[in-house]
């Protein structure tokens, strides 16, 4: 029986903090010894390909399921419209109205409607591509504009790499940012979630509420500290407070910024970093596996 990857997820209580530089850097060290696939989870904007200049090996487009009226067989009871909890269909007069943005695709109202009024049908929500890079696979979502629901297209590009790299050693998650709903979809199966922040007052606020929600996630984590040697160490205390590890610390550096800024790979050209690397996948393997409290 083949052993499931450990997987790693780089999450943020906040934005800009330093998620895909991490994971992309983190990605592309491993991929110098061995395969591994990197997973942009940041579908509504995805960024993680920006580093990258692979061949495409596979593209689909994403779709959910939403209600369609059938009117010749609607009665209108009503009963689709009291069972939605999300407000997607609502009966207004002779009218059912489906609101797709608003579905979920819970199949309440078309399972529960005793005339199957409402048969549901696919909807087109964005594109999944599948890049290969020598020992890096890389696998992207990126939801069509105006789609506003990210969960199921999350859900959907995991399932895909579950299935196609489930064979290899790490599995590496590029999560969106903040505490709701996408981060919840993006981290449920992650076996370590590295939370990277920065050493300000807003950083340490976001990071708080982050820990806050692996811990009721029941997920092992540490905390990666980027720009380190800006404002304070008040992140620094916290975690040293909380018992929490800090797995790195990436200084403050001009050289780095503009590595960044021209999409280029930061552990390639400092070696600092590529060190820190090394110690945070050394450290992330092991807790992956039960071996650290």
């Amino acid at each position: 029986m083949t052993n499931s990857p450990a997987r790693i997820a780089i999450a943020s209580g906040k934005g800009g903090t330093g998620k895909t530089t991490l994971a992309t850097n983190l990605a592309a060290y491993i991929a110098e010894q061995e395969e591994v696939v990197l997973v942009d989870l940041d579908v509504e904007e995805p960024n993680s390909g920006l580093f990258f200049k692979g061949d495409l090996i596979h593209e689909e487009s994403n779709f959910k399921m939403i209600p369609q009226w059938d009117e010749p067989k609607c009665t209108f009871c009503g009963l689709c419209q009291k069972v939605c909890n999300f407000h997607a269909v609502l009966q207004l007069g002779p009218t059912i109205l489906v609101f797709p943005e608003l579905c979920h695709s819970c199949y309440a109202c078309s399972e529960l409607c005793p005339t199957d009024a409402l048969p549901m049908i696919s909807k087109r929500t964005g594109k999944l591509s599948d890049f290969r890079i020598n020992n890096l696979h890389f696998v992207e979502s990126r939801l069509d504009v105006g789609e506003e629901q990210a969960v199921p297209t999350i859900s959907k590009t995991k399932q895909y790499s579950n299935e196609n790299y489930a064979h290899l050693r790490i599995e590496i998650y590029d999560c969106p940012p903040g505490t709701s709903c996408p981060v919840i979809e993006a981290t449920k199966n992650a076996d370590f979630v590295i939370l990277i922040t920065e050493p300000t007052p807003f950083g340490l606020h976001d990071l708080t509420l982050a820990i806050e929600t692996m811990r009721t996630l029941k997920k092992p984590m540490g905390v990666v500290v980027n720009r380190y040697g800006i404002g304070n160490d008040a992140v620094i205390d916290y975690c040293q407070k909380e018992n929490i590890t800090i797995l790195a610390k990436i200084p403050n550096s001009r050289r780095i910024a503009e590595l960044y800024s021209s999409g280029k790979l930061i552990y390639q050209e400092i070696p600092e970093v590529k060190e820190l690397l090394s110690n945070i996948l050394d450290y992330c393997l092991k807790a992956s596996k039960g071996d650290i409290e």
